[in-house]
């Protein structure tokens, strides 16, 4: 095992021989690697000691049986990863430097942007507004229709708590120029949703070509401006765009990738999120399924391909099927019910408007 001092943190690696001033041993911050570039995060909290000799990150992460021998470790290392304070950092990224910031909490409030005030934005926007007072400071919003903005930015702008009224984020226009001036960056946009009755089974993967175009502009403005913040994807099909948004940002003016845009860790999608609540609205209403409410798990994208477990501790195939195949056509029933279906989340009382 060999330590370093790097950038004012004690860090241990495998590696002999980094560019970095040798260091005497003691628990350290960062256990410094080299993967390759594009084939894990560049900086994660470590939770068990095979992801440190792991080749790539992938599923088996989900079951460290599948990740080979527990390495040797100093008992240094081994009391950091025990306490929770261990974090990896890939030095094959060329932003490894910048991904040790992400670990550093920041005091103030966070500024949000929000790309499309639509159907998803609107809904977000709401509960952003009503939720996020004692973590958001402001939000912008950004729309193609300057009517929509000005609507939203009336609307939100009347919304407060009885004779506190700054305590809920202010909400503002926000134009393309300073679109990416925040801490987390909203993509909520969507070029179109195939019509009800055209027979299409996956709405979301029929939305794929489309939307990556529109994804992957707004990554290369991001790679353009360097920007830090989180890259957050709210667009159908979430896991695909959040591909194509990475992949877009990290390649130069003539398309050779170089590493240089967003990290793997900035970009974030929450497709899954949105399964696993419309898994627990099916489970509450069938009495077979009602173990996913306190033993269920969700696994994989936004649609097809996903599974959902009724229980890890008593798995029964045949219910999962059921739950999983309920949830994944959810999205299709709604559409029979509305135009396009809408996460609604839990709300306090309503404050006065």
């Amino acid at each position: 095992m060999f330590y370093y001092s790097v950038a004012g943190k004690l860090a241990a690696s495998f590696l002999a021989d980094l560019p970095f001033p040798a260091a005497e041993e003691g628990v350290p911050e960062l256990f410094l690697v080299k993967r390759g570039l594009g084939i894990s995060r560049c900086a994660w909290r470590v939770t068990d000691a095979r992801q440190l000799t792991a080749e790539s990150e992938t599923v088996a992460w989900f079951d460290p049986r599948r990740m080979g021998a527990v390495p040797a470790l100093s008992e240094s290392v081994k009391a950091a990863i025990a306490a929770g304070t261990l974090t990896a950092i890939d030095l094959s990224n060329p932003k490894w430097a910048e991904a040790l910031t992400y670990f550093t909490p920041k005091a103030s409030k966070k500024r949000v942007n929000l790309l499309a005030v639509g159907d998803v934005g609107s809904t977000l926007l709401t509960a952003l507004k009503l939720l996020g007072g004692d973590v958001i400071g402001s939000i912008g919003i950004c729309d193609l229709s300057d009517k929509t903005i000005a609507r939203w930015c009336t609307e939100m702008g009347q919304i407060g708590w009885p004779w506190n009224y700054d305590a809920l984020p202010e909400v503002e226009a926000v134009d393309m120029d300073h679109l990416f001036e925040c801490d987390v960056f909203i993509f909520a946009a969507t070029k179109a949703i195939p019509a009800v009755g055209s027979g299409i089974k996956d709405v979301r993967m029929a939305q794929l070509e489309a939307n990556a175009g529109i994804v992957s502009h707004y990554a290369r403005m991001a790679r353009n401006v360097d920007y830090k913040g989180l890259f957050m994807v709210l667009s159908d099909p979430v896991d695909q765009l959040c591909q194509s948004a990475y992949n877009a940002s990290n390649r130069d003016e003539d398309g050779n990738w170089d590493g240089k845009g967003l990290l793997p860790e900035q970009v974030q999608g929450y497709g899954l999120g949105v399964m696993t609540s419309r898994a627990a609205y099916f489970a509450k209403k069938d009495e077979r399924l009602a173990s996913y409410l306190t033993e269920g798990r969700s696994f994989g994208p936004h649609g097809r391909g996903l599974i959902i477990a009724n229980s890890v501790e008593h798995y029964d195939e045949a219910l999962s099927d059921l739950l999983t195949e309920q949830t994944v056509t959810a999205n299709l029933k709604m559409r029979e019910i509305a135009s396009s279906p809408m996460w609604l989340p839990p709300f306090p009382p309503a404050p006065c408007s």
